[in-house]
């Protein structure tokens, strides 16, 4: 059985996205969707916690901080060496992610702009921006600098704040209509001890930035060619957000990158990747009693 196409995109929001590269949806999911992604932040949060106290670093896990505060707070006296030892994005297979990755409205969106054979590629990322790292500010770039060899094309990612994003706790900046650019030649920049995939001033051309501030549950969707980039935190507080990509099932998996998976199919319902199937690296679900 075919299932239902949902709401998606009007006609003027896929316009728009084909003419800019980027389409920003205010308010796609409400807070009690976005609880179980902050459940499997909270979790991370606490596992970063228990160490940092076992190592000596901290003489306080902070167990009652709000989800805002709490990983800023533990760093707040330690160095940028200390938060870089657990990466500037996280990766976990938590169901928390796996519930945000295959949310009907998130896929409802990708499906009007990419048709219903949807694969989710591994490279989904969760990023807490916290204050005072140099590592928060995120330089002009497009995101196939990070698959250049990849045969995928459109990738699109779905930029999801999990608190408001401002001009103070650095969100996004997209340069509009860059989108049908060729992959510009990148460098690894040396700054911020991330290694970021960067462009030089030069590159940029002279189409002016759009800031984009959005509230918790909004939804920014672009491609993966258009340039963008984030401002350092100056607040108190996490900049939370997660970045997913989606792709159609006919290009290439990036299995070099890691193990994504069938997130909605039209033609193939059956093996749309269950929970259980994500937790197992298993890209489909395989039917045993058939």
């Amino acid at each position: 059985m075919v299932e239902k196409p949902g709401e998606g995109l009007t006609k003027e929001q896929v316009d728009f996205y084909q003419r800019e590269g980027y389409l920003v949806l205010p308010s796609l999911l409400s807070a009690e969707e976005l609880n179980p992604t902050k459940e499997a932040m909270n979790d991370k949060v606490s596992m970063i916690a228990n160490e940092l106290f076992k190592d000596g670093l901290i003489k306080d896990r902070l167990i009652d901080r709000p989800f805002e505060r709490r990983l800023a707070e533990l760093f707040k006296d330690l160095t940028e060496k200390d938060f870089l030892k657990y990466g500037v994005s996280w990766r976990d297979r938590h169901p928390g992610y796996f519930h945000l990755m295959s949310h009907p409205k998130i896929l409802d969106v990708v499906e009007s702009l990419i048709g219903g054979e949807i694969f989710s590629n591994p490279l989904y990322n969760t990023r807490p921006k916290i204050p005072k790292v140099a590592a928060g500010a995120v330089p002009w770039h497009q995101d196939k600098s990070y698959w250049p060899g990849a045969k995928s094309n459109p990738v699109i990612t779905v930029w999801i704040p999990i608190v408001d994003a401002n001009e103070i706790n650095g969100c996004l900046h997209i340069k509009p209509k860059t989108h049908r650019k060729r992959l510009l030649e990148w460098h690894r920049e040396q700054d911020t001890g991330a290694g970021y995939t960067a462009l030089r001033e030069n590159q940029l051309g002279n189409t002016p930035s759009v800031v984009l501030p959005v509230k918790a549950g909004s939804a920014i969707v672009f491609n993966d060619r258009c340039l963008h980039m984030s401002t350092p935190n100056h607040s108190e507080e996490v900049r939370w957000s997660v970045d997913l990509r989606y792709q159609p099932t006919d290009q290439d998996p990036m299995t070099d990158r890691g193990i994504g998976f069938l997130a909605r199919s039209r033609k193939h319902t059956e093996r749309v990747a269950t929970l259980e199937d994500w937790l197992a690296n298993r890209p489909e679900h395989l039917d045993e009693s058939s």
